[in-house]
């Protein structure tokens, strides 16, 4: 028996495919550490449908001592006393995430405690435009946008976190004497899209190492400090032990070690599995926490037990599995078990249900050149197509669609309708 193994992300409402690999029976799947229900047994299904019932999934008993809620913005602040980097995620999805980076930002105490702001979101064939830019040189808007607005990753030139970030930052520098002035960094790699022919010319597996190459030789190196944006699993510590590929900050803690804190931001627990059931229970235990906290130091809390037990990153998992009886298609969502060990801090901006979607400025899907030009790019790297009217009609101002998963795990079975689509009774609805 030989299995076809694809991973979808769930990212700002879309699903992207993350990796399509071959592997023969009994090789363990190098990215996803623990798939849910994967060696329980399910029933074969026609094709699109999903099962129908939902088992009594065990209530998780997370044990250890109280977390110690901290006022975030001093915590974050006070932090850099002790570390060097800082990193959270920033401008994927969440407005609630991004409207606090913002605010931190602006913070007056910042620049006495910061050098550089390193962005995933930065193209860094453009540092030299971006330095003149932040410095607060005459560069024009449009041509500092070639900096977020052409990496290999559409979602940052479709944010509008970065759209505002960068002019932030510009401006602060304009009231600061040059010895505190803000520099940023741009952490992704060098492309220069008007050259780009095949899909091989777009570096996109050299993200990590790029990241980690700016902040050895811009940062660490020459003894500064960074606030550090970038997506989460670019953040981990040990990544690589869970069955990852090596993150940006495990590759420069090679060097580097134990300069980092690296903050998730809370986002609910059990999501689009079956344990989401009792989300509202353990948030529960938050409900006197101040918005927004910072538990600085999360291991050996509870909240780090139930993290190992619940955390979801929003990725699904579609195996096409050939055997002597058929081919099956089986689809379920990934658990991360251990997360807790891989991060040190826990922001909360309060509860999942809550949280607030970015939405996409009317300027950027108005910009018909842009839009025009990033359906080139999809179609080179085959991604799904952009689509400039994405949440006008359907519009949903929530970041968590509990039904988000369904329809997913439903489309992943509807495009092979020809064959059984296998669903774990975990993930069915209830």
């Amino acid at each position: 028996m030989s299995v076809v193994t694809e991973v979808r992300h769930i990212e700002g409402g879309r699903m992207k495919r993350l990796i399509l690999a071959s592997f023969a029976s009994f090789v363990v799947f190098p990215v996803a550490v623990l798939v849910f229900g994967l060696d329980t047994p399910a029933q074969a299904r026609v094709p699109g449908q999903v099962a129908g019932s939902t088992p009594d999934i065990p209530r998780p008993n997370p044990t250890g001592s109280d977390p110690k809620p901290e006022d975030a913005v001093a915590a974050i602040l006070a932090a850099f006393d002790k570390y060097e980097v800082v990193g959270m995620s920033a401008a994927h999805s969440n407005k609630d995430l991004d409207d606090f980076i913002l605010g931190l930002i602006r913070n007056p105490a910042l620049p006495d405690k910061v050098n550089d702001i390193a962005v995933e979101c930065g193209n860094s064939l453009y540092q030299s435009v971006l330095d003149r830019y932040i410095a607060g040189d005459d560069v024009p808007l449009s041509e500092a946008r070639q900096v977020w607005r052409n990496t290999t990753q559409p979602m940052c030139g479709l944010s509008s976190f970065y759209e505002q970030l960068f002019p932030l930052v510009r401006r602060i520098n304009q009231k600061l004497l040059p010895v505190h002035r803000l520099r940023m960094l741009a952490g992704d790699p060098a492309v220069d899209w008007s050259k780009v022919r095949d899909p091989k010319d777009v570096p996109l597996g050299v993200r990590n190492e790029s990241m980690a190459t700016v902040m050895e030789k811009e940062v660490l190196s020459k003894h500064r400090k960074a606030l550090m944006l970038i997506g989460t699993f670019h953040l981990l510590h040990n990544a690589s032990t869970a069955g990852r590929l090596p993150s940006a900050v495990e590759l420069y803690e090679q060097h580097y070690p134990g300069l980092t804190l690296v903050i998730v931001g809370h986002a609910g627990f059990g999501n689009w599995t079956a344990l989401t059931k009792y989300n509202d229970e353990f948030e529960a235990r938050m409900a006197s926490w101040p918005i927004p906290t910072l538990v600085k130091t999360i291991r050996g809390t509870w909240l780090a037990d139930l993290l190992d037990m619940t955390y979801s990153p929003g990725v699904i998992q579609e195996r096409l599995i050939h055997g002597p009886s058929g081919d099956q298609r089986r689809v379920v969502p990934v658990v991360f078990k251990g997360f807790s060990k891989r991060v040190d801090a826990y922001l909360y901006l309060g509860p999942r249900d809550l949280q607030l979607m970015e939405p996409r400025p009317a300027e950027i899907s108005d910009d018909k050149d842009y839009i025009a030009e990033l359906e080139k790019r999809a179609k080179l790297l085959g991604d799904e197509p952009i689509n400039p009217e994405k949440g006008v009609k359907d519009y949903n101002p929530f970041r968590y669609d509990p039904d988000f998963l369904q329809r997913a795990i439903k489309e992943a079975c509807e495009s092979h309708p020809k064959l059984p689509c296998v669903t774990p009774p975990e993930v069915a609805p209830e």
